[in-house]
C-alpha cells in the first residue's frame, strides 16, 4: 500500500494540491506503533512475484561486485535513472510496485541505460523485497524513498513506512538513508521513529538547480517546498 502518489491532470499542468491531514501534529499512536514494530519481527508470507525479482537482482549482484543502491518507490523509472548518473560507481536498483508506472516511460523502463550508465528496474512488494534483502545479508551503500505516498489521514499512520510493520527493515539495510517529501509532518515523524530506533538524522528543506522525479518537478512548478531527511543507519 505505500506506493508513490498518484498524479492527476492537474498536478500534471503544475497545480499540485497541498497535502491535508487530519492531524495537529506528530500522530498520537506513532511512538507505540513504532515500538511495537523493533520489538517484533514482521513474518507476513513474501509474494512470489517479489521472491523472482529479488532472485534476478541476486544474480545480478553475483556478478556486479560494486555497491547497492536502492531507490524504492521509484515510480516511472526517472529518478533511477538520474542515480545512476550520479552514482557511476555503484549498482542502482529502482522498485515499484506499480507496473503501470514502470511501464509507462518506454525509455526508462526498457533502456537500462543512461549515459553508459547501466540500472534495474523490478516490479515488487517493498514490504516482501527490503525483508528479502535483509535475510540475505545486503547491506546498502545508499538507500533512496523519494516522494512515497503520505497517507495524510491519520488512522492510516502504518501505512506510511516509519508505521508499517517493514521499519525495521529499513533500518537493517543499512547505508545512507533520504527520504523527500513535499509534506513535512510524514518526515518529522520519520525523523521521530528513527530517533526511538536510536538513529540520528537532519531533516531541511531541498532545493536543486534540477527535479530527480515527475512528482518533485510539479509540487515545485505548483510553489510547494519539498523536505528532505537524511540519517546514516
Amino acid at each position: 500500500m505505500n506506493t508513490q502518489q498518484q498524479t492527476t491532470p492537474d498536478e500534471a499542468a503544475g497545480n499540485s494540491r497541498e497535502i491535508t491531514t487530519n492531524q495537529t501534529g506528530l500522530n498520537e499512536h506513532l511512538d507505540e506503533v513504532v515500538l511495537k514494530h523493533l520489538k517484533h519481527k514482521f513474518r507476513k508470507p513474501y509474494r512470489q512475484h517479489t521472491v523472482d525479482a529479488f532472485k534476478q537482482m541476486q544474480a545480478i549482484v553475483a556478478v556486479d561486485p560494486r555497491p547497492i543502491i536502492f531507490d524504492s518507490c521509484c515510480g516511472v523509472g526517472e529518478s533511477t535513472a538520474k542515480i545512476a548518473q550520479l552514482h557511476p560507481d555503484c549498482l542502482v536498483f529502482g522498485m515499484d510496485k506499480s507496473a503501470d508506472r514502470l511501464d509507462r516511460n518506454d525509455q526508462h523502463r526498457h533502456a537500462h541505460q543512461v549515459d553508459g550508465q547501466v540500472y534495474h528496474l523490478f516490479q515488487v512488494d517493498l514490504n516482501d523485497l527490503w525483508r528479502l534483502a535483509v535475510d540475505a545479508g545486503w547491506q546498502l551503500h545508499k538507500h533512496y524513498i523519494l516522494y512515497p505516498n503520505p497517507w495524510p489521514k491519520a488512522k492510516h499512520l502504518q501505512r506510511r513506512w516509519h508505521g508499517a510493520a517493514v521499519f525495521p527493515s529499513i533500518l537493517a539495510l543499512g547505508g545512507e538513508l533520504e527520504l523527500r517529501s513535499n509534506w513535512a509532518l510524514y518526515l518529522q515523524e520519520f525523523q521521530r521513529a528513527l530517533e526511538l530506533a536510536k538513529v540520528a538524522s537532519e531533516l531541511q528543506t531541498y532545493t536543486a538547480a534540477e527535479a530527480t522525479t515527475p512528482f518533485e518537478r510539479k509540487y515545485w512548478a505548483s510553489g510547494q517546498t519539498s523536505w528532505q531527511l537524511l540519517a546514516k543507519l
